[in-house]
C-alpha cells in the first residue's frame, strides 16, 4: 500500500507503517539521485539495509504496545555565532552567544546515539545553535554508521578538518541553511553568509559528497525559494535534497510572516510538481508533509527533540520538557508524561498557523507541565 493510499483511508490509519514506507521511499529517491557516484550510492545502499533492520525493531516494539519514532532531533549545542532575523531559538532564549553551561558531553551524546540505534531510530537530525561548534559530538555521530545524521548548519564553521570528517563518514549529511538568493540570505543571516555557503557547496561537490539545503519559507520569500532558477542553482551545485520549513512565529507580531492557507496550497502544489518533474533532488516539506500522517508528528509520534542540556521536548519549536536523558533512558524519555498527554489528548491533530501546531497551544502545554510538577510534589 502506498503512502497516498494510506492517507486516503478514513479508518485504521497506521502512522508507523506510513513513516516506514516514507523512509524507504526517501532512500530510493536518494539512491536515484546519487547513482552516478559509486561511493555515495554504495553507502546509501548499505544504509537502506540498516534502515530496514531498524524498521523491523520498531514493528516488533509496536506489536508489543510500544511506539518508537523513526526520527530524533538532537540540538547538540545552544551556542551560535549568527543572529538571524526572527530566530525562534533566540526568541525562546534557547540559543546564546557564549559557551553553554552543563550541556551534554560528547560521551553522553554517544550514549544517546547508542540507545537510539538499539531502539530502531534511523535518522538523528543534528541541530543547534550551530552544531558544528561541537566537533566532538559530530565525530561520535560519524561512528554510528547505521544511523543517518543530517547536520543542519549555517555553514560558517566548515573547514578542511570538517570536510575531511564528512568525507570519511558518509552517514553525516550537511544540510546548509539558505534563505534564497544572495540578497535574501544575507539580509536574514548576515553579510557574506551566502558566499560562504556557495564556497562550501563547491567544495562538497568537488569531493563528490551528498548535501542538502534547508529553507525557511515565509510569506516574503516563498516565490523565490520555490522558483526554477533558485532550485536549479542548488541542483547544479550538487544539492540532493531541499527541506522547506514553514516559518514559525516567534511572537504575535511576526505571525504575518507565517504562510497561510493560500501559501500552503501553493507550496504543496509546487512541491508535487517538483517531485514529478525534477526528481534529481528530494523535496521535503515541514509541516506540509505531516498532514499526510494525520497531524503533527512531534512528541514521539514521528520524532521528538533533545535539547543541548538533555531535556526531551516535543520539538525544537515547542521548548517544554518534563524529563532529561541525563537522568533517564531514551526509552523512558519517549514515554514521558508530557509526550503521552500530547499524543493521547488530541493536541497534535488540529491545523495550525506556521510550522508548529504547539505554538498556538503553548499555554496548554505549559499547563500540562505545571500539573505534572504539582502531582510530583504531592507524591
Amino acid at each position: 500500500m502506498t503512502p497516498k493510499e494510506m492517507m486516503n483511508m478514513n479508518e485504521g490509519f497506521d502512522l508507523q507503517a506510513y513513516l516506514t514506507e516514507c523512509v524507504e521511499q526517501l532512500m530510493t529517491d536518494i539512491l536515484k539521485a546519487t547513482f552516478r557516484n559509486p561511493r555515495k550510492s554504495a553507502y546509501m545502499a548499505k544504509f537502506t539495509l540498516a534502515a530496514r533492520s531498524a524498521a523491523v525493531k520498531r514493528e516488533r516494539a509496536e506489536a508489543s504496545g510500544e511506539h518508537i519514532p523513526t526520527f530524533l532531533i538532537a540540538s547538540i549545542t545552544s551556542q551560535c555565532n549568527l543572529h538571524c532575523a526572527g530566530c525562534y531559538s533566540r526568541c525562546n532564549h534557547a540559543t546564546v552567544d557564549g559557551e553553554p553551561v552543563r550541556q551534554l558531553t560528547g560521551t553522553e551524546w554517544a550514549r544517546v546515539f547508542d540507545e537510539a540505534e538499539e531502539l530502531g531510530v534511523s535518522f538523528i537530525l543534528l541541530a543547534g545553535g550551530e552544531p558544528m561548534l561541537r566537533r566532538d559530538v559530530i565525530e561520535e555521530a560519524g561512528k554510528k554508521q547505521n544511523i543517518l545524521f543530517p547536520v543542519f548548519t549555517n555553514g560558517t564553521f566548515m573547514d578542511k578538518k570538517y570536510f575531511d570528517l564528512l568525507d570519511r563518514s558518509r552517514n553525516l549529511i550537511p544540510i546548509l541553511s539558505i534563505e534564497g538568493e544572495k540578497e535574501t540570505t544575507d539580509a536574514r543571516r548576515g553579510s557574506g553568509v551566502y558566499d560562504r555557503l556557495v564556497s562550501n557547496m563547491d567544495e562538497l561537490q568537488q569531493r563528490g559528497m551528498i548535501f542538502g539545503a534547508s529553507v525557511t519559507v515565509t510569506t516574503q520569500n516563498i516565490q523565490e525559494v520555490t522558483s526554477d532558477v533558485f532550485l536549479k542553482r542548488l541542483s547544479d551545485k550538487g544539492c540532493k535534497a531541499v527541506i522547506f520549513v514553514e516559518y514559525v512565529p516567534v511572537s504575535d507580531d511576526s505571525i504575518e510572516l507565517a504562510p497561510g492557507d493560500k501559501e500552503r496550497e501553493y507550496l504543496k502544489n509546487r512541491i508535487d510538481c517538483l517531485r514529478n518533474e525534477h526528481s534529481e533532488m528530494v523535496y521535503i516539506s515541514f509541516p506540509g508533509d505531516e498532514k499526510e500522517t494525520g497531524g503533527c508528528v512531534a512528541a514521539g509520534r514521528g520524532f521528538f527533540h533533545i535539547n543541548s542540556h538533555g531535556g526531551a521536548e516535543p520539538c525544537p519549536f515547542s521548548p517544554y520538557s518534563d524529563i532529561n536523558v541525563r537522568d533517564t533512558s531514551l526509552r523512558e524519555a519517549i514515554n514521558s508524561r508530557l509526550f503521552r498527554e500530547l499524543r493521547d489528548g488530541g493536541y497534535l491533530l488540529e491545523d495550525h498557523i506556521g510550522g508548529c501546531t504547539l505554538f498556538e497551544k503553548r499555554h496548554q502545554v505549559e499547563k500540562i507541565i505545571a500539573e505534572g510538577k504539582a502531582q510530583t510534589n504531592i507524591g
